[in-house]
């Protein structure tokens, strides 16, 4: 196999997984009827949370262990994040606050939390760096990746990256099989019959934002525990990858099983530039460059005309999404 074309699927792979986080906590979200805009900052929220606590692990510990270092980074992530989805939550479900707005602010929020709270972790310095639990975060698994190159491609990534599939697997089946996501699509398709229906609205409302949040914050710890090598900095990469995770919710059309390739296509067109010209032996102006980083978007776009056009049931949005339920006016 091309070493070029190795070398662009081990990038593409771990790309894609931030974004398959955040796009199966949004497909979750949405599919409850919120429209919750603010998972670049929610993706702060839970990559500043978890680096912060292993980093500070590292640091006061006499003897750091790994898999503590990975729990503790892991709840912290998920709670720092599902604690944004619950702000978002109380505001558009209980307070029913515009759900754009809402959803616009948190990314500003959470943005902000994060950085802030950085500057005092950076202390001057370039970048701060967690290398025990990027170690522990990015470890191959031990044989199987050893296998030449379909070993290297297939099993060299981190833990991180088998669970997002897992999850996406569980997360079609739950939405698909279970009594419990069939009251949860019905709550985002008409909130009045599910509650005539004797299905709690609200409950499953806040469910699922705070689950879903907590799936996109998993995916900014991703970044920065093994996708940045375990390095914290302002700059502001994540918060492109959220909106590449709310665009890859719906060029998958609201189904969690779509996101797992999908999410690998969008990180093979995303390093589109940077590694086709070494494959076909071409070279490309910088301005080209800057055009062909377009064509994720460009795709989802071109996804949403087909769907629109097509009309078919099961590729459309919940019906409810982005509105606030009254129950006042069932």
């Amino acid at each position: 196999m091309n070493s070029s074309l190795v070398a662009w699927i081990l990038r593409a792979v771990p790309f894609g997984t931030i974004i398959m986080y955040g796009a199966m906590g949004e497909i979750l979200t949405e599919k409850s009827g919120n429209l919750n805009l603010g998972v670049p900052g929610i993706m702060y929220l839970g990559g500043f949370a978890g680096f912060a606590s292993a980093y500070y692990y590292e640091k006061l510990a006499p003897h750091p262990n790994a898999v503590l270092c990975v729990l503790l980074s892991l709840l912290c992530a998920l709670a720092a994040s599902m604690l944004g989805g619950l702000i978002y939550a109380f505001l558009t479900v209980t307070l029913r606050a515009n759900q754009n707005v809402t959803g616009l602010a948190l990314t500003t929020f959470g943005m902000g939390v994060a950085n802030f709270f950085g500057v005092y972790i950076l202390n001057g310095a370039t970048y701060s760096a967690a290398p025990l639990a990027n170690k522990a975060y990015a470890a191959k698994l031990p044989v199987l990746s050893g296998l030449g190159t379909v070993g290297q491609v297939v099993f060299g990534y981190g833990f991180l990256v088998y669970a997002a599939i897992v999850i996406a697997v569980a997360l079609h089946w739950f939405l698909t099989r279970t009594r419990a996501g069939l009251a949860l699509r019905a709550v985002g398709e008409n909130p009045a019959t599910a509650d005539a229906a004797g299905v709690n609205v609200t409950r499953h409302k806040y469910l699922a934002t705070s689950i879903g949040a907590g799936l996109c914050g998993v995916g900014g710890l991703y970044y920065v525990l093994d996708y940045n090598q375990g390095i914290w900095s302002t700059t502001g990469q994540m918060e492109a990858l959220g909106w590449l995770a709310v665009a890859l919710v719906i060029f998958t059309t609201w189904k969690p099983l779509n996101a797992i390739w999908g999410a690998y296509l969008f990180g093979m067109l995303y390093w589109l530039y940077q590694f086709l010209p070494s494959i076909l032996g071409l070279s490309i102006s910088s301005a080209m460059t800057e055009l062909v980083q377009m064509v994720p978007y460009v795709v989802t776009i071109l996804v949403l005309i087909a769907v629109s056009l097509r009309r078919k049931k099961e590729d459309q949005p919940p019906a409810h999404l982005g509105l606030a339920y009254f129950r006042e006016e069932r």
